[in-house]
């Protein structure tokens, strides 16, 4: 099979929320580029909530590689259908058809299960030499000549992070680098959330670059680009010792860029690496505070308790370092007071700015699997698996009054109060970002009633 062009595409989100307005591309589909474009391939990458998809492009592709995750699922497979009916070659990837391969092959050719670094160039190295039933490629499923779906064992985790290129930017069509420059330093989370899919993507073991690599593309977004850097890390602190090296790497080398990750509570009892943090360069922590029901702490299996969550708000501003809070409602031990006391402690304690999201049971975590035993799952339309819609039915709430009352917490955070506050502080970033929190609240909360009128009593979906 000759293969020359190939175009990959990440299709847009079904919603919107706070930082909609400053998307950024996944760092999969980016790098994947990079190497195959590394390898001789004519590649271009479309991220279709930054710039819309040149079709002229992607219809003369010979390969296209789209990554879903489960919210984006549904427009993924309509783009797919799309490029089937044209007779391209569409391999899928990503979260979603990595726990769902078998619905994925329903719309693809292909689809590459878990990391694709080095699963992706052999598959298409085995097409170039006329296989296309390639069975000696981990990581893979496909359906064979009679049809039936065969799954290829599993692919080992990459073990050698430094071997991956720095991704190109450049190759996603539209990209402009003026908000935010992603970086990725490891893979893979120690910890064991029970809604999180990342470890059942990336595994449990901590994998990262060295530092000198690290440091160096730090140094060379910093110097090219007038940007934020967002260490896009599950856990950028989850390797303590590690992360103070390469701030320190930061300092010392004079770098100073404007940088912000997401990182646990614990960080907070480690006073060094908050004042490397603060002087390196760092203005925002995204920190999963998750809940501040200790038994919903519990449950999720966060291994921190609620003073561990005041002590790090109270440690992190101490430092100068403004918070971004992330917090997930509708655990079996949460009630409506529950989602009401969350907005008062966010507005009390001054954190910047939060998501207030909706606990979704998405495909490969646990959380999934029991609600989906238990007959628990209200309905199966991916798009809606986006942390914004009530998807399962709570232990102590009715769906729909769980759903409303979340989003007037939001409501509640990002209020005129809020957005008067920054203005009168001349702090517009804040003020525009609240203003922005205030509209997408009132627009969600539109969809949303939209949205529950839709479902029955079953709690199965009616058609919109």
């Amino acid at each position: 099979m000759q293969i020359r062009t190939i175009s990959f595409i990440e299709v847009k989100s079904p919603g919107v929320h706070v930082f909609s307005k400053f998307p950024i591309p996944r760092i999969g589909s980016v790098l994947l580029s990079t190497m195959l474009r590394n390898e001789g391939y004519t590649v271009r990458a479309f991220v279709e909530d930054i710039a819309g998809i040149d079709w002229s492009v992607v219809e003369h592709s010979d390969v296209v590689c789209l990554s879903t995750i489960t919210s984006t699922a549904p427009r993924a497979y309509e783009v797919a259908d799309r490029l089937k009916r044209l007779g391209i070659v569409v391999i899928m990837g990503g979260a979603h058809p990595s726990f769902m391969p078998e619905e994925a092959l329903d719309h693809c050719d292909y689809v590459v299960r878990g990391e694709g670094d080095i699963t992706l160039p052999e598959l298409l190295r085995s097409l170039r030499k006329g296989t296309p039933f390639p069975a000696a490629v981990q990581g893979i499923s496909y359906r064979d000549k009679e049809g039936v779906i065969v799954h290829t064992p599993a692919r080992p985790l990459l073990a050698d992070m430094d071997i991956l290129p720095e991704p190109d930017f450049s190759l996603v069509q539209g990209w402009k680098p003026s908000h935010t420059y992603p970086v990725s330093t490891s893979r893979g989370c120690p910890h064991t959330c029970t809604f999180c899919s990342v470890i059942q993507l990336f595994g449990r073991k901590y994998r990262f670059r060295s530092v000198e690599k690290t440091v160096r593309e730090i140094a060379h977004a910093a110097s090219r680009y007038d940007a934020t850097i967002f260490f896009v890390d599950d856990n950028f602190a989850a390797h303590k010792e590690r992360t103070k090296a390469i701030l320190k790497e930061v300092v010392a080398a004079g770098i100073a860029p404007r940088w912000s990750a997401q990182v646990r509570t614990d960080i907070a009892k480690d006073a060094e690496l908050l004042r490397l943090m603060a002087d390196s360069g760092c203005n925002t922590l995204y920190i999963g505070f998750e809940s501040i029901n200790p038994r919903t702490l519990e449950l999720y299996e966060k291994r921190q308790s609620l003073d561990d969550i005041l002590h790090c708000i109270r440690a992190v501003k101490d430092h100068g370092i403004s918070i971004h809070g992330m917090f997930v409602l509708g655990a079996d031990t949460d009630t409506l007071d529950t989602v009401k006391c969350t907005a008062d402690f966010a507005v009390d304690l001054g954190i910047d700015t939060v998501q207030f999201m909706l606990l979704t049971p998405l495909p490969g975590t646990p959380v999934f699997a029991e609600m989906e035993l238990a007959g628990r799952l209200l309905h199966k339309d991916w798009s809606t698996y986006d942390m914004h819609h009530v998807v399962f039915r709570p232990a102590l709430m009715e769906p729909a009054t769980f759903q409303i009352e979340t989003l007037k917490a939001m409501g509640k955070f990002y209020s005129w109060k809020y957005i008067l506050k920054h203005l009168l502080a001349f702090d517009f970033h804040y003020a525009a970002l609240g203003y922005f929190g205030h509209r997408a609240v009132k627009q969600s909360l539109e969809r949303a009633m939209a949205y529950l009128e839709r479902l029955e009593p079953s709690g199965s979906l009616l058609p919109a």
